[in-house]
């Protein structure tokens, strides 16, 4: 169904319930009957009107959603206050009392409503943390709860006078209602998009609601009112077009997701800007305590019951609304001194990354001249090689120059092997997914590590598993993967006699698991190794992002990276890849590599 002909429909089912109402006020000449029917409609009404206005509180945005459950509960309270009187009407069959304490209810009812106001739904904010949200509602209840109790309570408890009494809440009634109206129809001015239609719906309705609640309140001091009349057909029109505003913002739902940021147009550009002004309202309130004590002193002409009354209120209000204040103040400190550790952290970050940049362009430099040199040093290599076949395979040499020929383009075999694991691990290429033999790439990696071990110093031993099925990977990101790993055991294992770095590789059902375990101090957070920027190296050794790459490439690999510390101490990284379960790589590897015992330490 398309919305037109929804809002059409509901537009007609609106029309119709009005009309059903005032032929039944017309039509009716029973005082009690139409009592019955009045209070009874009036206790529906607000009902249909949060049936809608909560389609729309089951969104992902929790300030929407908070928005429109205000909005409903602001109807609610209005129909608990519609109880009360179908209570005395039509239960007790008598009117309600002239100065009655749950008038209080209709007063309250606008509270929620200017609280969702507050939230303006329409704004593209930041993470906005609720417990502010909480405060400041509780702040404004309190508020609004000892301005009632101000204006209102002394001419019921104090000097009884229903005059006074009628005069001062429908003051205070009409001054909120009138706040309320002028609070949408800023925001409606505000927004745009769908949000501009929202507002403008709900600006008509809160506008026909004043007007009905002045029009009533009038009937009721001239003695004018009953329930049933046609007095009661704009209140009823105001709920039935809350309703109708939430069906037409559910409609529309979709365009609202298209919020407009007028931060920056409306409040002036200044940062932060919408976090002032619930602070300078606590801070209004909090004043206004003592102005309305001086106006109780010095300018209040009435008796003494009232003016003692209106000081002991504002005495009493004091203290739980300076309390919140309090309260806020504190916690609005204790946010800016954790925004001032966090803004401090980032500066340090940048400030590390910085000089890690500075120092990879360095190593970038060096690894370039050293790849020139590598590339270079092959040559000669090539020379050696040949020379040392042609001796080694020369009968007409003794055996003893034989061996030794053999003995040199052995060493000369690993001295080109390293150099071309070298240039592979320094060359920059594409990522590229191959079937990898991932035996071959921690020998790799092993390999490249072991070039800078000392003979005391700890040592490296492998248990790889001899078939294992194929990963599908990149080569030159999983030997930086390992590389890395293996490098930060080492270091850890620096200043302790006889540590060692055991690597091994199994076959857990559907993944290849690679497993290094060292007999270091251990991990001090194992749940934040892999957070950007942490490390625990000191200053200039280490910049915290190694893990963190790590992390990274082996999630783009489908994979899982963790570590934890082993029962016999040390710490343990595990690292667990797809296998390719169909097809089990051969044995050439993918880079080059030299014989290596499986079973013995490097």
């Amino acid at each position: 169904m398309s919305s037109a002909r929804l809002i059409a429909i509901l537009v007609a089912i609106w029309l119709g319930i009005l009309g059903v109402y005032a032929l039944v006020s017309l039509v009716v000449k029973d005082p009690q009957t139409l009592r019955t029917f009045g209070d009874l409609v009036q206790c529906v009404v607000p009902l249909l009107a949060n049936a809608g206005l909560l389609l729309n509180a089951g969104t992902p945005h929790w300030r929407r959603n908070i928005f429109w459950m205000l909005l409903a509960l602001s109807c609610t309270l209005w129909m608990v206050g519609q109880f009360q009187w179908t209570y005395f009407e039509v239960y007790k069959h008598a009117p309600l009392p002239a100065i009655f304490g749950g008038d209080i209810i209709f007063f309250l009812k606008g509270i929620p409503l200017m609280a969702a106001l507050a939230l303006q739904p329409h704004r593209k904010r930041g993470e906005v943390q609720p417990r502010f949200g909480y405060i400041n509602f509780i702040l404004s209840l309190s508020w609004w709860l000892f301005i009632y109790a101000f204006v209102v309570f002394p001419w019921m408890y104090a000097v009884p006078s229903e005059g006074q009494y009628n005069f001062n809440f429908d003051l205070l009634d009409n001054i909120q209602n009138l706040a309320i109206v002028g609070g949408i129809g800023l925001l409606w001015l505000r927004s745009k998009g769908g949000w501009r239609i929202v507002y403008a719906n709900l600006f008509g309705a809160a506008a026909v609601y004043m007007l009905s609640s002045l029009a009533i309140n009038s009937a009721i001091s001239s003695k004018k009112y009953y329930t049933g009349s046609l007095y009661d057909l704009p209140m009823l029109s105001s709920f039935l077009w809350f309703g109708l505003a939430g069906a037409i913002a559910y409609r529309s739902r979709a365009r609202l997701e298209e919020v407009s940021d007028d931060e920056g147009e409306h409040s002036g550009g200044a940062p932060g800007a919408e976090g002032i002004w619930p602070a300078r309202l606590a801070m209004a309130a909090v004043i206004s305590l003592p102005i309305f004590a001086i106006y109780t002193l010095r300018f209040e002409h009435d008796v003494p019951e009232v003016r003692d009354f209106r000081l002991m209120t504002t005495l009493v209000a004091a203290v739980p609304l300076a309390l919140l204040v309090f309260l806020r103040s504190h916690m609005a400190e204790s946010d800016r001194a954790r925004l001032l550790a966090k803004s401090e952290q980032s500066v340090q970050n940048l400030q590390r990354l910085q000089a890690q940049l500075v120092h990879t362009e360095k190593l970038v430099s060096l690894g370039q001249l050293a790849a020139g040199a590598a590339h270079e040093i092959n040559n000669p290599l090539a020379a050696i090689l040949g020379f040392s076949d042609l001796l080694a395979d020369d009968h007409s040499l003794p055996e003893r120059a034989r061996n030794t020929a053999a003995k040199i383009r052995e060493q000369a075999r690993r001295t080109k092997t390293l150099v071309s694991n070298l240039l592979s691990f320094a060359r920059q290429v594409p990522p590229e997914r191959t079937l990898l033999d991932i035996n071959t790439v921690v020998s790799n990696a092993v390999q490249l590590r072991a070039l800078d071990l000392r003979p005391a110093g700890p040592r490296i031993g492998m248990q790889l598993e001899s078939v294992l099925p194929g990963v599908r990977g990149d080569g030159n990101q999983l030997l930086q993967v390992f590389f890395n790993i293996i490098s930060n055991a080492i270091d850890a294992m620096e200043n302790i006699p006889g540590g060692v770095l055991t690597i091994k590789t199994v076959r857990d059902r559907a993944n290849v698991v690679i497993l290094f375990a060292d007999t270091g101090p251990g991990l001090k957070d194992p749940h934040r190794v892999f957070d950007p920027f942490y490390t625990t190296k000191p200053v200039g050794k280490g910049t915290g992002l190694g893990l963190s790459i790590c992390f990274g490439i082996v999630q783009e690999h489908a994979g899982k990276i963790m570590c934890y510390n082993g029962q016999q101490g040390g710490a343990v990284f595990r690292v667990e890849l797809p296998a390719v379960l169909a097809a089990f790589p051969s044995k050439e590897p993918q880079l080059a590599s030299i014989a290596a015992t499986p079973q013995k330490p490097v």
